[in-house]
């Protein structure tokens, strides 16, 4: 369980293909792990290194992928979204404490003068030929001419170094750093490529965002671990997911349900292009999937929809209704997959099967507590066991059901 990414991502085929984008060359896994490589080779070379943060604000699509994975390879990572304003970036490069800003060549984001106000390096990105290949550079000519000194650490990094750094929803609180080690990450892929079965023929149709841990994670370094393709695409869209899913031929895709709702509502006008490419199956999370939903998308694809239930600071998926043979209970979010899952009452106890309770989990995905905030780490771990703030019960069979939210939030479509 102490894989590094860069061994975990070693274990494929160097000769299979790993990243795939529309109209461009495809990027196999031994050019991924040279890219990695040379990446951090760059980012050394600039004093940066382990543990040193570096944010990505990227526009969805392949190179956003494997920047992200070369660079947690070696750097803490730490993507933003690409439409923040002004104002958000300057709280988040400010509360991240970035030494280090990775942007588009041609990118005019308001990220570029929010980083030079504050110091922070500016890296453009350039990409190259195959999909999801680029190179560095640093962006003004002062910076790429002076002399950096070395890092304090450099070259990969090793399985306690943080890997990436992602802020919670924040309401009415300040949003929470939530540091992922490499350990977290290399046991969060490995759980959901197990979950999932994937195999080096398996094709990952990728529409998720790149900003968030679930298509980060389940959408781009599960399946590369596993050794399996992933096809990025700009981002979602329903009136071109068809087209693309006819270009990349998957064999499944994640998404959140207002996706899936939307995908469904254009099914119907395609049937013939899910005939020329049966699913192995469809994966749903982020929020709860409607029963009826589930059982209208089974029958267009013919192929099951494996509903998971995943947060942050677990690194994403935490349990996952399993693929056939074994049953699937729309309504819950199946069996734990991954850490292990219980229930909790206010007191600390753990509860019997079918009582109802705070659901908690622990295990090698879990986050080792929130960054430089001790009141909020006093509030999320009991014994050992972080509080996810959900309510729910686990019925005699071991699946896991949501009834509430003890910590309120508001989901805008996954999000």
């Amino acid at each position: 369980m102490n894989a590094t990414l860069f061994e975990l991502l070693g274990r494929a085929d160097a000769a299979a293909t790993a990243i795939a984008a529309s109209g461009r060359p495809s990027l196999d896994h031994g050019g991924l792990r040279a890219l990695a490589e040379r990446t951090l080779v760059t980012l050394n070379g600039l004093g940066i290194g382990r543990n040193d943060r570096v944010a990505i604000v990227l526009a969805n699509g392949p190179e956003m992928a494997t920047c992200f994975i070369a660079a947690a390879c070696g750097v803490t990572t730490a993507p933003l979204n690409p439409a923040y304003r002004t104002d958000e970036f300057e709280f988040y490069l400010s509360d991240l404490r970035a030494k280090a800003l990775i942007v588009e060549h041609d990118s005019v984001s308001p990220a570029i003068d929010v980083a030079r106000r504050l110091g922070v390096r500016l890296l453009d990105l350039h990409p190259r030929e195959r999909a999801g290949d680029f190179e560095l550079r640093p962006r003004d000519a002062a910076a790429a001419g002076a002399a950096a000194s070395p890092p304090a650490q450099g070259g990969m990094g090793v399985p306690e170094d943080i890997s990436m750094l992602l802020h919670t929803s924040g309401t009415t609180s300040r949003p929470k750093i939530v540091p992922l080690s490499q350990r977290n990450l290399a046991a969060s892929a490995r759980h959901i490529a197990r979950t999932l079965a994937f195999t080096p023929a398996d094709r990952g149709l990728n529409i998720m965002p790149l900003f968030h841990i679930h298509g980060l994670i389940a959408g781009v370094l599960a399946p590369l671990v596993a050794g399996s393709q992933v096809h990025c695409t700009p981002g979602f869209n329903a009136l071109k997911f068809f087209a693309w899913m006819d270009e990349a031929a998957p064999t499944w895709y994640t998404a959140v349900p207002t996706m899936h709702q939307a995908i469904l509502g254009r099914a119907g006008k395609n049937l013939d292009v899910i005939r020329r490419h049966p699913l192995r199956f469809l994966r749903s999370s982020s929020s709860s999937m409607p029963p009826q939903v589930i059982r209208e998308l089974e029958e267009v694809f013919g192929a099951p929809l494996i509903e998971a239930y995943g947060m942050t600071e677990a690194a994403h998926q935490m349990a996952s209704n399993p693929l056939p043979p074994r049953p699937r209970k729309p309504g819950t979010v199946g069996l734990a997959a991954g850490p292990e899952v219980a229930i909790m009452d206010p007191a600390g106890s753990l509860l019997a099967a079918g009582a109802t309770g705070e659901i908690v989990i622990r295990g090698p995905n879990v986050t080792a507590g929130y960054e430089n905030n001790p009141s909020a780490n006093g509030e999320a771990f009991s014994q050992g066991w972080f509080r996810t703030g959900d309510q729910g019960s686990i019925d005699a069979d071991g699946y896991l059901s949501i009834t509430g939210r003890l910590k309120e939030i508001i989901n805008r479509g996954g999000e």
